[in-house]
């Protein structure tokens, strides 16, 4: 009957660090939009959530450390719940950046680079997280391997757009009264969104790790 309950306590974990991970990929869905829209409103529901969030990863995490601690699991069972929190610490990472789109979106004065597609590369990080957990919920390696090979992609994708951004900050003249500082602003909020979005990236990666590790006992993405 206790193995029973155990096993009872670790769906319920599961079910629980997909439900955040839907609830983060989302907030990042709305910093993106809020950003692309310069939608105020918005951006500050994004902030103003990350409380939900951060409460959301404390409850976990006091669930994982009671598993650990009450239950002592062996073998898979331990490698799942490890997994799990390492699982809940990048999501709620996930959520500061996504905290940090609806700040820039508060600072933003203007556009600038259009040719830079901020939108494009922020689908792509949102695709990743969801189907990092997709492979965490169906334990799947293969998919684990080929998150890691996309991510090189977006890090190509990252390292394109904010070199064009400081080569055209360094070919461009400032005109006359154009507000210099303003404009050094704008360009270094772009550069932040860009590395932000990389790291969003990385995270995925990193719930990719976890779930071959707990799946094959294997490292070779951790490292």
């Amino acid at each position: 009957m206790a193995r029973r309950g155990f096993q009872d306590q670790l769906v319920s974990l599961e079910e629980d660090v997909l439900y955040m991970s839907e609830l983060v990929s989302e907030r990042l869905r709305m910093g993106l939009s809020a950003l692309e829209q310069k939608d105020r409103e918005l951006a500050m529901e994004v902030i103003e959530g990350d409380d939900e969030i951060n409460s959301l990863y404390l409850k976990l995490e006091g669930d994982c450390i009671d598993l650990l601690a009450l239950q002592q699991p062996v073998a898979g069972d331990l490698r799942f719940v490890a997994s799990s929190f390492k699982v809940i610490t990048d999501l709620e990472r996930i959520g500061d950046l996504a905290t940090n789109l609806g700040t820039y979106t508060l600072d933003a004065e203007r556009d600038v680079y259009p040719d830079v597609d901020v939108q494009a590369i922020g689908d792509m990080t949102v695709e990743m997280i969801e189907d990092a957990m997709t492979a965490y919920e169906n334990e799947d390696p293969e998919a684990c391997f080929a998150i890691a090979d996309r991510d090189d992609e977006l890090d190509r994708l990252c390292e394109r757009a904010s070199e064009i951004v400081v080569r055209d900050l360094i070919e461009s003249e400032i005109e006359d009264g154009e507000d210099v500082e303003s404009t050094m602003a704008d360009v270094s909020r772009l550069l932040l969104t860009i590395r932000d979005l990389e790291r969003v990236g990385d995270h995925a990666v990193n719930i990719a790790a976890r779930t071959l590790y707990m799946v094959e006992n294997s490292d070779e993405l951790i490292y």
